[in-house]
């Protein structure tokens, strides 16, 4: 039996409901670009109809309140895809601007649903359900159809390293489109091996990989930061650190000599037994082996320095992603 790992990695496709594990926001107004452009470390100006961009909303200081996918469709609004764990701090951050000028939020997480499709052949499963032609979806593009009365929103997007695409509908249409997406070939995959695939594309995740706590240089999200874009908040102390120098710590890819799980949160050790860092996620890949994500000072970072992870476990820093990122 082909299990859902082997799905997404080997040329099928996988399913997976997003919808509790991400908050989704919709931002309006004529302002809305302006506003956003002030918050946030992408340049929304550039944004075009049809397409997406990754950003982060940092604090003065340059820490992160949430990372985000800021996804602009046909219409002249934004909506802002956000994990679970950092939906409500965004929205609390965008919210606060409303009264100040034509600049309309609102959360849509309870009605909206978000379902992905991930492995080599999910543009077929696309075609199949929504009959239109997913190889014209770019990498960062958007597609809007109709099915079944509703309007879908389609975003070419990986979360697994593997080609993808993201739906979101009403959420009153969510189990209607689950199974439609089975029927065309999609299998479901699980929440632990979501979470594998997940590590191997070394794909960060709030509240486990990165917080409020780190500042943004330190979490390998440039391609969601413009270093050209007019002034945002916290702009002056992340240029600072990427022009004037770098960060003391980064995220880092982690191979574990062991056949187990290693624990989030266990310390890394340099070779001369100092501190050099900490495991943030970790798991067993049936290809693999033992591998995580975690921080590791800037002095360690090259590819195969070789560490000591928690109770003598030897590891190596290698770069990420694990796998090739095919999406």
């Amino acid at each position: 039996m082909i299990t859902d790992y082997e799905v997404v990695r080997d040329g099928g496709a996988g399913l997976i409901d997003l919808s509790a594990s991400r908050g989704r926001i919709r931002v309006s107004g004529s302002e809305a670009t302006l506003f956003l452009n002030g918050l946030m470390t992408n340049d929304m100006k550039s944004l075009a109809a049809n397409r997406w961009m990754p950003a982060v909303f940092p604090t003065v200081q340059g820490r992160l309140i949430g990372v985000v996918r800021v996804v602009r469709g046909s219409e002249p609004s934004f909506l802002i895809d956000t994990e679970t764990a950092s939906h409500d701090a965004v929205l609390k951050t965008i919210s606060r601007f409303t009264m100040a000028g034509d600049f309309k939020v609102s959360d849509v997480t309870a009605e909206t649903a978000l379902l992905t499709v991930q492995g080599q052949t999910a543009g077929e499963v696309i075609e199949k359900v929504f009959e239109t032609s997913a190889s014209g979806i770019p990498a960062n593009g958007v597609s809007e159809v109709q099915w079944q009365g509703v309007t879908a929103t389609i975003i070419r997007a990986t979360h697994t390293g593997e080609n993808g695409f993201d739906i979101v509908v009403d959420s009153s249409r969510k189990a209607e489109l689950l199974q439609a997406l089975e029927t065309a070939g999609a299998q479901s995959v699980g929440e632990d091996t979501f979470e594998v695939l997940r590590v191997e594309a070394g794909i960060a995740r709030f509240g486990l990989d990165i917080d409020e706590t780190n500042v943004v240089p330190e979490t390998n999200l440039d391609d969601a930061v413009s270093y050209t874009k007019g002034c945002y908040v916290g702009q002056e102390i992340i240029v600072r650190i990427k022009h004037r120098g770098h960060p003391a710590k980064k995220l880092s890819g982690l191979r574990f000599e062991t056949d187990t799980q290693i624990e989030s949160g266990a310390i890394v050790n340099s070779t001369e037994n100092q501190e050099i860092g900490r495991v943030t996620s970790a798991v067993v890949s049936p290809r693999l082996g033992s591998i995580g994500l975690g921080y590791v000072r800037y002095e360690h970072l090259a590819e195969g320095t070789r560490v000591v992870v928690g109770d003598g476990i030897n590891a190596t820093v290698t770069e990420l992603p694990f796998v090739e990122i095919n999406g």
